[in-house]
């Protein structure tokens, strides 16, 4: 027999696919598109307020207002603290006058949506601006009342409730069955970035279409790196509102978001269990995630091994995601400005997703255009 020589070298396994947001984000320009075509009496107006000499803020609201300008929409970055650099009496400081932009843009009938670019004095005071935002102008779903819908599952309102000081115990309509707001209604406001990645998760099939709206992510396991009040604990609420089972892993400890119920307590006490007060308030609510500590035993190399998707959202050009703790498969997707995965991330990932941000600006305008049916539907019931 003849000598073939040696056995070939196996092929190499495939690597997974990298998807740029411009593709995810197609679908989603044609409807603000077709939304500014159909039936809009004037092209709305956004603007931004820029408190600091930023370079990444700054970056997005150039990036903010190239997109604007391009669909038609009228862009106006106000400019106030050290982003417009050094003054008569020496520099300015981070944030010097924003809240008086902010006051005055809410109050100005000319602008129909408003965006700050954060961060500016730090979390606990820039929290405090975020609310200062009209909930009618917030394009960015920062303000309490939105969040306080997203965590309660409540996902449309009617625009003249915005109107309470406070959020109301009672209950609301049952669940929706679609993706169609009841008359009267309108969709409440959404954070961008965790909106915009949820968008992206359903454009490449890990929501099932065929599953009923509102539990579409169900029998999907994700794990949401960092726990930001900004990103990363409104995505892992979103997520579970939709029927995943979340990790919601931080510096210091490991969440489990899910809207599954644990294993029933062998009896309910008077005052919490199933027929107590505790429990008459619980089933006011419509029907939300709930947040529990992970097993003991899960660690973060644990709820990677298992997990569908891997969210990853760390300020931190120095963090990366281990590419061999992923599950073989998985899909990953990057939020945060610097890479958090490692460069071999497709070696085990069947899909990556290197960044969000075209899809999150597409959110923001779809924000600021429901924002103006609220405007509209205020004036019809008023």
């Amino acid at each position: 027999m003849a000598d073939t020589g040696p056995d070939p070298a196996p092929a190499p396994a495939p690597k997974g696919i990298l998807l740029k947001a411009d593709t995810i984000a197609e679908p989603f320009l044609a409807e603000v598109k077709a939304s500014l075509a159909s039936g809009i009496s004037r092209a709305p107006k956004l603007v931004g307020i820029l408190a600091t000499a930023n370079a990444p803020s700054r970056s997005y609201a150039e990036f903010t207002r190239k997109q604007c300008v391009a669909l038609g929409i009228e862009f106006e970055l106000r400019e106030v603290g050290s982003a417009l650099g050094g003054g008569a009496n020496g520099s300015r400081a981070d944030g010097e006058g924003v809240e008086e932009a902010i006051i005055e843009a809410n109050a100005d009938d000319a602008v129909d949506g408003l965006m700050v670019y954060y961060p500016i004095f730090g979390k606990e005071q820039d929290h405090y601006l975020q609310q200062i935002v009209s909930p009618y102008k917030d394009v960015e779903g920062l303000n309490y009342k939105f969040h306080y819908n997203l965590y309660h599952n409540i996902r449309y309102l009617e625009p003249k409730s915005l109107l309470a000081s406070s959020p109301s115990l009672a209950r609301g309509p049952a669940p929706p069955k679609d993706d169609v707001p009841p008359p009267g209604t309108v969709k409440s406001i959404l954070p961008c970035t965790p909106l915009g990645v949820v968008k992206s998760l359903e454009r490449i099939g890990v929501y099932n279409a065929l599953l009923p709206y509102g539990d579409r992510a169900y029998g999907r396991t994700i794990t949401v790196i960092n726990r930001s009040e900004v990103v990363g604990r409104p995505l892992a609420a979103l997520l579970a509102n939709d029927g995943a089972r979340v990790f919601s892993v931080d510096i210091d400890s490991i969440h489990e978001y899910t809207k599954r119920p644990a294993a029933p307590a062998a009896s309910a006490s008077s005052s919490g269990g199933e027929g107590g007060p505790a429990a008459a308030v619980r089933r006011a609510f419509h029907p939300h995630h709930v947040v529990r500590p992970a097993p003991p035993s899960f660690d973060l190399a644990r709820c990677l091994a298992i997990s569908d998707v891997v969210v990853s959202a760390v300020p931190s050009a120095a963090y990366k995601v281990p590419t061999a703790a992923l599950k073989d498969g998985c899909v990953c997707v990057n939020v945060a400005a610097d890479k958090n995965f490692e460069a071999d991330v497709r070696e085990k990932a069947s899909l990556y997703i290197p960044a969000v941000g075209k899809v999150t600006i597409l959110m923001l305008l779809r924000n600021l255009l429901r924002l103006l049916q609220y405007q509209d539907l205020l004036k019809e019931t008023s």
